[in-house]
């Protein structure tokens, strides 16, 4: 089984995120901010697109050296893992471990060389989960990739829902993606947070979406307050 003792940075597409997240044409005019991005793309290949985004990580703290010695340590770690747990993943937009490997190096390139004009722009902050420093309401949606639920283990429920519920302060719609632990089973948690988030008045849905990885992994949970609109 797929398995990792702490969180590690590792990086994802701008077409990953759209597909991930359901992101459409609407939402290119909103103000995102990305929770836990880590070396993704995204905030690079969005900000050449026009569209507003702002990355939290507590790795932005380090240089880029630093950044690519985490990443290269971090890649053969998971790769290896992946080689290990073939069956835990669907190898069909990306077809084989060696195509898996350049894109997550190919994406991971492209925001090493944003980050330290992203850095001086206030793009890349760094910041964790569970507190962020931003006023309320500061960002019309929050993003949250590979992280919550996925480290079910490592990150407990007590931070989970104090991460959702500053997810959904700063910002008028949350999205996480996706809802299954590592090793590919159901997170534990996603029905706690649900009651949480309900109790609290918030609408909180499961809804598909086009992308499928991690084997099962095709839905994220959407978090807004009663009477707000998408």
């Amino acid at each position: 089984m797929f398995s990792l003792s702490e969180v590690v940075p590792w990086g994802r597409s701008f077409d990953e995120y759209r597909r991930m997240f359901a992101l459409s044409d609407a939402d290119s005019g909103s103000t995102i901010i990305g929770c836990g991005d880590g070396p993704a793309s995204f905030n690079a290949e969005a900000t050449r697109r026009g569209i507003r985004v702002t990355s939290c990580d507590p790795i932005y703290r380090f240089d880029v050296s630093e950044l690519r010695r985490q990443i290269e340590a971090t890649t053969e770690q998971i790769i290896d893992q992946t080689r290990r747990n073939e069956h835990e993943f669907v190898w069909t937009s990306i077809r084989s471990i060696e195509e898996l490997r350049d894109a997550r190096l190919a994406a991971m390139q492209l925001f090493l060389d944003d980050f330290q004009a992203g850095k001086a722009a206030g793009r890349y902050v760094d910041a964790a989960l569970p507190v962020l420093p931003f006023p309320d309401a500061s960002f019309d949606l929050a993003l949250s990739s590979h992280f919550l639920f996925l480290y079910t283990a490592q990150i407990g429920e007590a931070a989970h829902r104090d991460s959702i519920r500053e997810m959904c302060r700063v910002a008028r719609e949350v999205r996480i993606f996706p809802l299954l632990a590592l090793g590919g089973a159901p997170s534990t948690l996603d029905q706690p947070m649900i009651a949480d988030l309900r109790a609290k008045g918030f609408v909180v849905e499961i809804e598909r979406v086009p992308y499928e990885f991690q084997r099962g992994g095709n839905e994220m949970m959407t978090i807004r307050r009663h009477g707000a609109s998408r």
